[in-house]
């Protein structure tokens, strides 16, 4: 599979954008096939290029989750770089407004609460107000273009990890999330359709928990334990694909193999986070080894981790406020809390098809 991202396809061709001075919303994975910044690559072609536009963990990635780097000047290109992250509203329509055209191109993965495509809804909601065209350089999803899971959030509890209803899985890349979400223009990436497997482009580490595409993998699911007070694997290399608390103990392998998820395996570990929950404690918990990742359901395998979880440990499994945001409404707190089984609440929505409207579906490949 030889992938042509939309930023690729940009610097070859600079009239798939409109006339003016760009912004471009972007960070370390804004790249193309050869790992060329974008924003080298666009200034090479000699497009006027005159603002970079950083998300969380900005534009080189050395921030922490919930943190950015700031603001400055781009060594690569001598653009002065903005951080979007702080800002919203009107304070976003401030930022952009010494350009004309703004550009996206920043990789996600493909799960809701992943925050790189609120910015950019963000942006493109401040795109619409200012009357300026708004256009993404779409790339690939890594988990693929067939597969939809979880509930779509609920009104009321939109935030940063959720500003629209989609699913936690959602299926889509970000353009055609964009199109779903508002207007705007998609240069779109050849070479990749919906069956694809994988994203045919070299794994750049979205943010600095995500070091690998097995971890984007899991990441839908597991990454609800951000939510509990269980560390999510956080402050070891393999966050979200281990889970564990001070608690857990013998019984929660056998009873997790004894529910037969499909392709996936259990292992017990033991690990000490080198930061957040738990830091420089050692812990007992539980590793995920997908071994069939056509078959591996990440949700509900969360899902069911967590109940078993709930029955094991009654008295030392707790709930965070948090959780309610990233399942998107308050139905996984109260089943779990009333002891109800959470993969219950999946919906019958398995495929993009099923919930997006006409016209999103940009790439090739059986949908249903």
């Amino acid at each position: 599979m030889v992938v042509r991202t939309g930023a690729q396809r940009l610097a070859e061709d600079p009239g798939l954008v409109p006339d003016g001075r760009l912004g471009l919303i972007t960070n370390f994975t804004g790249v193309l096939p050869d790992l060329t910044p974008t924003s080298v690559a666009l200034r090479a072609a000699g497009l006027p290029l005159t603002a970079l536009f950083g998300p969380e963990h900005g534009l080189r990635g050395t921030a922490q989750a919930g943190e950015s780097e700031g603001e400055g000047v781009d060594p690569d290109t001598g653009l002065p770089v903005f951080d979007t992250y702080r800002r919203k509203g009107r304070e976003l329509d401030d930022l952009f407004s010494g350009v004309d055209v703004l550009l996206f191109d920043i990789q996600d993965i493909g799960t809701r609460f992943y925050t790189y495509i609120w910015t950019m809804y963000d942006c493109q909601q401040s795109a619409a107000r200012l009357g300026m065209p708004f256009v993404v350089l779409d790339r690939p999803n890594p988990l693929g273009g067939l597969r939809v899971e979880g509930p779509l959030l609920q009104p009321g509890f939109e935030s940063f990890v959720g500003r629209a209803p989609i699913p936690l899985r959602h299926g889509l890349t970000v353009g055609e999330l964009a199109l779903q979400l508002g207007t705007a223009t998609v240069v779109e990436a050849e070479g990749w359709s919906r069956t694809s497997t994988g994203t045919g482009l070299p794994w750049v580490p979205p943010s600095p928990n995500m070091p690998t595409p097995e971890t984007a993998l899991v990441y839908p699911g597991t990454g609800l334990f951000e939510g509990t007070n269980l560390s999510e694997g956080r402050g070891t290399t393999r966050p979200f694909e281990t889970i564990g608390a001070p608690y857990v103990d013998d019984r929660l392998v056998p009873a997790l193999r004894a529910c037969e998820l499909p392709g996936v395996i259990f292992r017990r570990t033991w690990f000490e986070p080198v930061f957040h929950k738990y830091a420089g404690q050692p812990l007992s918990g539980v590793q995920l080894h997908v071994v069939d990742r056509d078959a591996f359901e990440p949700v509900r395998t969360a899902l069911t981790m967590l109940r078993v979880l709930k029955e094991l440990y009654p008295d030392d499994f707790g709930l965070l406020p948090s959780l309610d945001k990233l399942w998107g409404s308050d139905s996984l707190r109260r089943a779990l809390e009333a002891g109800d089984d959470p993969v219950e609440l999946l919906p019958a929505a398995t495929t993009p098809a099923d919930w997006v409207r006409d016209g999103v579906l940009l790439y090739e490949g059986t949908a249903r």
